[in-house]
């Protein structure tokens, strides 16, 4: 975070009552149909705790971006169960599907995904238009979270302006816009330079104590895997391990 940072409000304390906030079992995912079917999941179970960044590793191709769109509700499991906040996605209809996800869940892309006509903090504003936030409390949350990441200084600059750190650190911000309770990552260092990459993951590590949100973050940088609370671990659809890593000294 750079020297011109300022501090955000934090929260209130988030609701914990020892539960887990997502809970992923006998998850199984498939692509296409009988002997040409692609097994992306084979019976995946896992709890992601509340306010911990729990990192999914795996090489390409593992499964890991398939099942944080299954987390998200953004695709529907060919069976097992996913709940978030103790609610199952499969008793959801689309309307709230979009409500969970507009409301509760922030998403990070490792493409960004910010519209390049609109400034840093439009962009981060962009949320709080699909709950029709008025105007004047839209704009000043964007300039806290903005200040919160970082980049109080570059409100007004376009995401053309910015390097690929600082749009990642807009995207971050756009991620908490709502005050979600679960932030999903995809990827989020996989377009920057290692020490860039480390940066966001800093970043994200800090957004897990300072905002009492929950993080899912998938990477297969062995370098960042230290800094999550937990780290599960995928390979060609099944996880091999579930455990927490040790600190380097």
């Amino acid at each position: 975070m750079t020297d011109h940072q300022e501090t955000a409000t934090v929260p209130a304390a988030r609701k914990d009552d020892g539960t887990p906030i997502v809970v992923v079992d006998d998850v199984r995912h498939s692509f296409g149909s009988g002997a040409q079917a692609v097994h992306a999941l084979r019976g995946v179970s896992f709890e992601v705790r509340r306010g911990e960044l729990t990192a999914l590793k795996g090489r390409s191709g593992s499964g890991k971006t398939t099942l944080l769109n299954l987390v998200g509700g953004l695709d529907t499991p060919t069976g097992g169960r996913i709940s978030v906040d103790g609610t199952d996605l499969a008793t959801l209809g689309e309307p709230d599907l979009l409500a969970l996800r507009r409301d509760r869940i922030g998403f990070v892309f490792q493409s960004f995904g910010l519209i390049p006509v609109l400034t840093a903090a439009e962009n981060v504003g962009v949320p709080m238009r699909l709950r029709r936030v008025p105007a004047q409390e839209r704009e000043e949350r964007a300039r806290t979270l903005l200040a919160l990441v970082g980049l109080a200084d570059h409100a007004e600059q376009r995401p053309g302006e910015l390097s690929g750190g600082q749009q990642q650190r807009v995207a971050v911000a756009r991620a908490l816009a709502n005050d979600p309770d679960l932030i999903i990552a995809d990827e989020p260092t996989g377009q920057l330079d290692s020490e860039t990459g480390r940066s966001i993951m800093e970043l994200l590590r800090a957004v897990v104590r300072s905002e009492a949100v929950t993080i899912l973050v998938a990477t297969h940088d062995p370098n960042l895997i230290e800094l999550a609370d937990r780290v599960v671990e995928l390979r060609d659809g099944r996880i091999v391990d579930a455990s927490t890593p040790t600190p380097t000294p």
